[in-house]
């Protein structure tokens, strides 16, 4: 059997460092579960615009069609790569043994960046929900201070390992969906099924931007988990279930509030900005509700900030293991078994970015978020061609054509919001790609002139079994 066909082979260095190291807690079941949860969602905060971009009735089928033809594919193609290469880096490694190292270290650099500049936004958020009770963080350095120490709190948090960080998600999710399930009981008898029907407005264009990607940035990120596959117990099993699990748990957490909300209060359509559950609480059910719903969307983006700074920091600890990075980036702490590098030059990015503009450079890190699962889909179907009998504990039931079927119907969605984006974002985006391609070269010359240590050598080249018929 080829190098290339062996289960997991290519990524021998992943399991060196976790294999020499004490024994640690494996991730189960239900805290990978609500990992998946914040990396992805994080509860309905957020997902109103898209009733103001294109009308109820669409936003409606928008959470309920859209996890299927975007969130089901993500979460299969997860599930099959992890369990065929289950070490941390997760997408990085599935480019790079498609594609070879160039491509790894791209796809490392476009997932990287957008993850930090997305987890930059969560600590300004924390500040701007907590500004309504202290006005004094409204602006200046206060606000600043605030932002900062939020942030490096969050990360010492995160220092104390995937375990606690589990654990923890599983609470937060709890206590920050709670409120949503008594309002949308509460809004029972108030609920007009007529407006679930609704259009929107007369008069009011539809906004497909907005739209679009209020539904892509809801309802993205389901391969980030992949980067923590060498830290969860038994990911053969674990990973399919949880992520089965998430598709409907996310689906759902988004459609019920749409459809109490839509159903029992008529505002302008305008109204459907970022927040509105919270306005609609205190409609539905008072004061107290919409003050839970807030102390709710705190709670879900410390929550969003911890799982997401997880997959980055195992992330740079994947690509070290498979010689992307030099070794040293894959330094675990003593204590705690984590990768204290990798969250640190993660949380010294998001710092960096924070106080800037984040309507283009959010957008900017969604477009090579999706230039990322673009090549992701690209890897998946090449590697099904190129090594169809390697070790898959769990396997796509779909032959090779229907597999690019699969790939194609959210490939195109993707590449249409792609499309409309702007001058602005092309710009940012392409300068971040070209930064990425000169980090490669860089690293690439620190190999050959032999400046620091890699784990592994640089894959040649990439050798084909003959496809099955």
């Amino acid at each position: 059997m080829d190098v290339e066909e062996m289960p997991f082979a290519a990524s021998s260095a992943t399991a060196t460092p976790s294999a020499k190291a004490a024994k640690v807690k494996k991730l189960t079941l239900i805290p990978l579960v609500f990992l998946i949860y914040f990396e992805v969602a994080g509860g309905p905060y957020g997902g109103e615009p898209a009733v103001k971009g294109a009308g109820p009735l669409l936003a409606l089928l928008g959470y309920l069609i859209f996890p299927f033809i975007w969130g089901v594919p993500a979460a299969l193609i997860t599930a099959e790569l992890t369990t065929a290469y289950p070490g941390n880096g997760g997408f990085v490694l599935w480019a790079e043994r498609a594609f070879g190292p160039f491509w790894g270290s791209l796809m490392g650099t476009w997932k990287f960046l957008s993850v930090c500049i997305n987890i930059a936004s969560f600590p300004a958020l924390c500040i701007q929900y907590v500004q309504k009770y202290f006005p004094v963080l409204c602006s200046g350095w206060p606000r600043q201070v605030a932002v900062i120490a939020s942030t490096l709190a969050l990360s010492l948090f995160n220092y104390t390992g995937l375990t606690i960080v589990g654990n923890v998600a599983v609470l937060l999710a709890v206590v920050s969906l709670c409120p949503f399930v008594l309002m949308s009981f509460i809004a029972i008898p108030k609920i007009k099924p007529h407006r679930w029907v609704s259009l929107g407005q007369k008069g009011v264009k539809k906004d497909w931007n907005t739209y679009f990607n209020t539904l892509f940035y809801n309802l993205n990120f389901w391969d980030n988990v992949s980067t923590l596959a060498g830290e969860v117990d038994k990911p053969n099993k674990t990973f399919p279930l949880a992520l089965f699990v998430s598709v409907i748990f996310i689906c759902v957490s988004y459609v019920i509030p749409l459809f109490a909300v839509i159903g029992a209060v008529s505002v302008d359509q305008s109204q459907w900005e970022t927040g509105f559950h919270a306005q609609a609480a205190e409609i539905i059910g008072g004061k107290w509700l919409k003050v839970w719903i807030e102390v709710g969307a705190v709670l879900s983006t410390i929550g969003l900030y911890e799982a997401q700074l997880s997959s980055s920091a195992y992330q740079v600890l994947g690509m070290a293991d498979i010689g992307i990075l030099p070794k040293f980036f894959g330094v675990r702490s003593k204590w705690f078994h984590t990768p204290w590098l990798g969250i640190m030059s993660s949380t010294l990015i998001s710092i960096s970015v924070s106080y800037m503009d984040f309507t283009d450079i959010v957008s900017s890190a969604n477009f090579m978020y999706g230039l990322g699962i673009l090549l992701e889909f690209a890897s998946f179907l090449w590697l099904r061609w190129k090594s169809p009998s390697i070790e898959r504990p769990y396997r796509v039931p779909l032959r090779l054509p229907l597999l690019a079927v699969m790939c194609f119907i959210p490939s195109v969605l993707l590449v249409f919001i792609m499309v409309i984006a702007t001058k602005t974002v092309y710009l940012v985006s392409g300068v971040m790609t070209v930064a990425g391609i000169g980090f490669f070269l860089f690293i690439k010359l620190c190999k050959t002139m032999k400046w620091v240590e890699f784990s592994v050598e640089e894959q040649k080249e990439i050798p084909f079994e003959r496809p099955a018929l």
